[in-house]
């Protein structure tokens, strides 16, 4: 693992300042600059006709009365798709890898809202028109929509040539679960579902492709999260060699995960260019995002716990399986992602799990905010809590006697993962203290009596940051990616400005701001002098394949990068400055934009002067230095791939949250609402504090709304219940409580800056809220299976209690 020092005058000036972010100036003005804003001579716009069934045979399609429709330049079908391009990689084995994924329905839909024919017109209006022109028949065939049904029942079948729904199985087991029951005073078994839901953000997927028929290239702007890492998807399925593409992102109005598998999106688009020979614009309507774009997986969970009565667990088996919905294009990588946090913040030695992936009739499935991770710690925080219920004890005494201690440090868990620093136990006390919480245990109580359901949640988890792709050959080992890496070209220019362009590819993080505080600290020199491009282009940003924003890596990979590049450009500048003056290196220092020498300060020279000197005037250069001044540094996170056992370090960084709730469930309605929310997070070292709380709240906003609010919900023929703000309840500011937020600041060891990942939060509010809600229900002797509790839910809940 790479560290790198920051030289001791270059400390502590910028980095751990709360500044403002130089995006949100640009965007406040209006100035962003986002797909949609895009024009270009000559361009045209596309619709995408959807099924409107989960699962049918095309019979018959006809595209002749829209052709003729005024406006109309063209339309891709199937049999263009099929001549075209190549099916979508699956990323997963055989047989399941053979399923045939084209961006558009073949021969058959296999859910709601699957492209069947793309129109392109001079206008969207006429393309919307054009839709309702084109001829369908459709055959309808039973849909597939229970994972657990996908699992054993292969009378309907997702892709016919595959011969079963089985998406993937990994079988872990890390210790020995069976010793530790065999040595347990109870064994307690639940079953838990993790809903299916995902992220809304502002702007909805958008693509702009422009083929350019004499050169034989293409140039796609797009709102992907991570397009380098995509680039071997594009490249095969396109039939282009890397050098015929270019793919350039910039302003992206929020991620979360949902925007990476929109490379199917990207192909589509790109292929209705090379059909047209014209740039085609394409943005998704809030309705196609819901429908279609990408959707979290499902999981259900069936467990036993091994444990001692005094609360010590001993261990956990699991046997679970995710709903991937109809294509394997990201998923199942939940089978190992998980794998970063196994025992979630506890000692617990004995894991084995169990793990499946199917196919459905649903939208294909894709990482969102907490990728895997969330689901599994949801469900070690709600055993904690069924636990601690079952056995008559306190669900802060419970995690407090299995909490992975702060001396342990670095931890090694069952699975070789290496946790790098933090004190699990302080942070769950800092949120106990600030609630009150003896206080509110004493309360409840006596509230009940009165008829006022007070409930109090609590949950602690991981979020591990700089995933090791490695984790992937743990499903298909032929996968040729290890570690994780991230470059950042650093430019001092001919007129002593500093440009930075980086591989990440960020959707709100403010990289650009934190990117030019490392530079402008390590340089000395004013923030304004430095200037990070916004967003990513091939044609001109250094990229690995793991470039991209996601995973909670920017803090140590992105920085990483950066911070490299600044040290080697540094020592380029020392070197050049020292010459100049007459002076050794090791004789000379950076202030306040210039090389000076240490003993007489009145020998110095600006770095304007000196870039103009490195650029224009080569004989005065050292002996053997190359004109010029730029840098490329391509971090390394260090971490190699699993061995025969599936044991390896998965993640470099892990940052973490403890979450109190304190809240009053309504049971005429069944409304829960939130009297306190309370936070203690360690990010590790803050490298701009003001950023790092937007994080927190944004990530405990979205698990307060996927607790109570947002569920993707098919009925019986696989048609989605919610398919727009009206129905999906993505939740307005008032419904939401104040956040109030704590830190504690324990640096990464192992990460360039002492920098840990932030944002994703493992879904520390979502499980929080979930066991405040379960904790308010205890008079009724009922219990939450599912990890989201709306009104309705709870309402019938009470009211079939009331009836037994």
């Amino acid at each position: 693992m790479q560290t790198i020092q920051i030289p001791k005058a270059a400390k502590t000036k910028l980095l751990g300042l709360p500044l403002k972010t130089k995006e949100a100036y640009r965007h406040i003005r209006g100035r962003g600059m986002f797909v949609d804003d895009l024009r270009l001579p000559n361009m045209c716009f596309a619709s995408i006709l959807r099924s409107p069934y989960a699962h049918a045979k095309i019979k018959r399609l006809d595209f002749e009365k829209a052709l003729n429709l005024p406006g109309v330049i063209g339309i891709l079908g199937p049999d263009d798709v099929l001549n075209m391009s190549d099916p979508l990689p699956q990323m997963t084995l055989p047989p399941a890898s053979q399923a045939r994924d084209y961006p558009i329905a073949i021969e058959k839909v296999r859910y709601v809202g699957e492209p069947v024919a793309v129109v392109v017109a001079n206008s969207r209006y006429v393309a919307e028109d054009a839709l309702e022109l084109i001829e369908v028949e459709y055959e309808q065939l039973e849909p597939l929509l229970d994972s657990e049904q996908a699992l054993l029942d292969s009378r309907i079948l997702v892709h016919e040539n595959v011969g079963t729904n089985l998406m993937a199985h990994i079988d872990y087991n890390y210790g020995d679960y069976e010793k530790s029951a065999s040595e347990a005073d109870r064994i307690i078994k639940t079953k838990l579902r993790f809903h299916r839901f995902s992220s809304t953000p502002l702007e909805p997927n958008s693509v702009l492709a422009s083929y350019d028929p004499r050169s034989e290239s293409l140039t796609v702007w797009c709102n992907n999260q991570e397009p380098s890492f995509m680039l071997p998807q594009f490249n095969s399925a396109l039939r282009l060699p890397y050098d015929k593409m270019r793919f350039i992102t910039m302003d992206i109005g929020g991620g979360f995960g949902c925007k990476i598998i929109n490379f199917a999106y990207v192909v589509l688009i790109s292929l209705a260019s090379m059909k047209t020979s014209r740039p085609v614009s394409w943005t998704e309507t809030r309705t196609e995002h819901l429908l279609a774009a990408s959707h979290g997986a499902e999981r259900v969970f069936e467990t036993e716990v091994a444990v001692k009565n005094d609360g010590t667990i001993l261990g956990l088996k699991v046997r679970s399986i995710d709903d991937d919905g109809a294509y394997s294009r990201h998923e199942p990588a939940g089978l190992t992602v998980w794998a970063q946090v196994v025992p979630g913040a506890y000692k617990i030695k004995n894991v084995r799990n169990d793990m499946y992936a199917v196919f459905t009739n649903k939208c294909p499935a894709g990482p969102n905010r907490g990728f895997s991770r969330a689901p599994h710690l949801f469900m070690i925080e709600r055993i904690i809590d069924i636990v601690a219920k079952e056995l008559g004890l306190d669900p802060a005494d419970v995690r407090m006697k299995n909490f992975i201690q702060r001396e342990d440090q670095p931890y090694r868990t069952p699975n070789g993962c290496v946790y790098d620093d933090g004190d699990y136990p302080k942070s769950l006390q800092t949120v106990l203290d600030a609630i009150d919480y003896d206080e509110w245990r004493r309360r409840q109580s006596e509230l009940w009596k009165e008829g006022r359901y007070i409930g109090i949640g609590l949950a602690t988890t991981l979020d591990s940051g700089a995933p090791n792709f490695g984790q992937q050959k743990m499903l298909n080992p032929r996968l040729p990616l290890i570690g994780n890496t991230e470059a950042c070209m650093l430019q001092l220019t001919p007129d002593g400005r500093f440009v930075v362009r980086l591989g990440t590819v960020p959707q709100g993080q403010s990289h650009e701001t934190v990117g030019s505080q490392i530079v402008a600290e390590m340089f000395d020199v004013p923030l304004d002098l430095v200037s990070v491009a916004t967003g990513f282009d091939s044609g001109s940003h250094p990229y690995t394949m793991h470039s991209g924003t996601y995973g909670s890596r920017f803090a140590a990979m992105g920085a990483g990068a950066v911070l490299g590049a600044s040290q080697k450009l540094r020592d380029m500048v020392l070197e050049i400055g020292a010459h100049l003056l007459g002076e050794r290196k090791d004789e000379v220092e950076l202030v306040e934009s210039s090389v000076r020498s240490i003993k007489d300060h009145s020998k110095a020279i600006t770095l304007k002067r000196l870039a103009r000197t490195a650029y224009g005037m080569p004989a005065m250069l050292p002996p053997g230095t190359q004109a010029g001044l730029w840098a490329v540094h391509v971090y390394y996170n260090g971490l190699v791939a699993p061995d025969e056992r599936k044991m390896a370090n998965l993640a470099l960084t892990y940052s973490y949250q403890s979450h109190a709730v304190v809240g009053e469930l309504d049971v005429e309605t069944g409304k829960f609402r939130i009297i306190r929310h309370v936070i203690c997070d360690d990010a590790g070292r803050l490298l701009n504090p003001m950023i790092v709380e937007g994080q927190v709240h944004g990530a405990a906003l979205h698990g307060v709304a996927a607790a109570l609010f947002e569920e993707y919900k098919y009925n019986n023929e696989g048609q989605l219940e919610d398919p727009t703000f009206v129905d999906y309840l993505a939740p307005y500011a008032v419904d939401v409580p104040t956040f109030e937020v704590h830190h504690l600041e324990i640096p990464s060891p192992f990460s360039p800056l002492g920098a840990k990942g932030v944002g994703e939060g493992g879904g520390t509010a979502h499980v929080a809220v979930i066991n405040a809600i379960e904790d308010a229900l205890t008079p009724f002797r009922v219990s939450l299976g599912s990890s989201i509790a709306p009104p309705e839910s709870i309402y019938k809940l009470l009211a079939r209690a009331a009836r037994t």
